[in-house]
């Protein structure tokens, strides 16, 4: 392709040779002759400068912005809406995605007489389907995954390899799981005897992942007490989550990899959790929340679309002030004992010559 060609296919307006020959796509501070990058986030101005790419995808409102002026070669300007959703829409011309499976069953896989099979399925080596699961059209099941009795799968889903789903979970149309993920396990939660051992406490309840949920490997979705785990519409879970039994994640929440959710916790609508967030138990968060990385939630938060940093969480922006005020403490306790020894030595001076004037006296 060329850059004429790449700007037809994202409806871009060139500046410059439009007559380029692009045979890659590079990140801007790797990028080299050939290569199409893009740029989206201001503090990557500086590699405009010095990227050695043949063209540059720049969203409108960043054009007077960039760092060219010192460049010693010329570089070719496509100017688009969106520059980081254009250069995504360019990854499957240069990267082909991998072929999927072959429709229809392996010989190795078990399917039992009561299974349903949708239209244009593909049923990978080794998988084993419960007893009465419910697979809709063009779902692409890889090797090695178990599906217990009564698992229900939407059209169009993918579940990875090795991925397990228990009993009469359900998982929604177009949803994505990778591998090793296990959902439906059974929920952690025991009731201490008068002995003070415990006893395990039932799980009878069920996990539903709605439509267009994508969830990353190695996570674990509990199902529930009694009633849902619930992942609704949307949302996406990076790699090694734990979410609890009775949780409530919202619509197009994202959740990034070893946070951990508390039974019976309800995430909001359009939620973003950085990594190793960890939410207590029965908290509620309202839609538009954003957690940073490493924050703990141990209450309710009350207050919808704001930020939180810390453990326990604080508001931003002023949890980052006391972040900052916190690295500076060993340099104040150092100014507070100084200051004190110097309040002891004008003590210990002022004693002293009241001591000589009442002697005086």
């Amino acid at each position: 392709m060329n850059v004429r060609d790449i700007a037809r296919f994202v409806n871009g307006e060139i500046i410059g040779n439009d007559g380029t020959e692009i045979l890659r796509l590079g990140k801007i501070e790797d990028a080299g002759p050939g290569d199409v990058t893009f740029i989206a986030n201001p503090k990557y101005n500086k590699f405009v400068e010095t990227t050695q790419a043949s063209a540059l995808l720049v969203s409108k409102g960043a054009v007077t912005g960039l760092r060219t002026s010192s460049r010693t070669t010329p570089l070719t300007l496509i100017v688009v809406e969106d520059s980081y959703r254009a250069f995504l829409s360019l990854i499957d011309k240069f990267h082909c995605p991998v072929e999927p499976l072959t429709k229809g069953c392996h010989a190795s896989a078990v399917v039992p007489a009561s299974v349903q099979l949708g239209k244009e399925t593909a049923v990978g080596a080794n998988v084993v389907l419960g007893e009465r699961c419910i697979i809709g059209d063009r779902v692409q099941i890889y090797p090695g995954v178990v599906l217990y009795d009564d698992v229900v799968v939407g059209n169009d889903s993918v579940i990875h390899a090795n991925v397990t789903v228990r009993e009469q979970c359900r998982i929604g149309n177009r949803a994505i799981i990778h591998s090793g993920t296990v959902i439906g396990t059974d929920g952690f939660g025991f009731a201490k005897k008068p002995d003070e051992t415990y006893e395990k406490i039932p799980q009878r309840g069920i996990v539903v992942i709605e439509d267009d949920v994508e969830i990353g490997s190695n996570c674990t979705i509990d199902r529930a007490t009694i009633g849902e785990t619930l992942i609704k519409r949307g949302a996406k879970l990076d790699n090694l989550i734990q979410v609890a039994h009775n949780v409530v994640i919202g619509e197009h929440t994202v959740i990034a990899g070893q946070a951990g959710i508390s039974g019976s916790s309800k995430i909001g609508d359009f939620c973003a959790f950085g990594g190793q967030v960890g939410i207590a138990g029965h908290v509620i968060i309202p839609d538009h929340t954003s957690i940073a990385a490493q924050s703990g939630v141990a209450r309710s938060i009350t207050k919808p679309g704001k930020m939180w940093f810390g453990s326990p969480i604080k508001e931003v922006p002023g949890a980052y002030r006391i972040a900052a005020a916190i690295s500076e403490l060993p340099e104040l306790i150092a100014q507070v004992r100084e200051l004190q020894h110097q309040l002891d030595e004008l003590r210990k001076q002022i004693d002293e010559k009241l001591s000589h004037s009442t002697k005086r006296d």
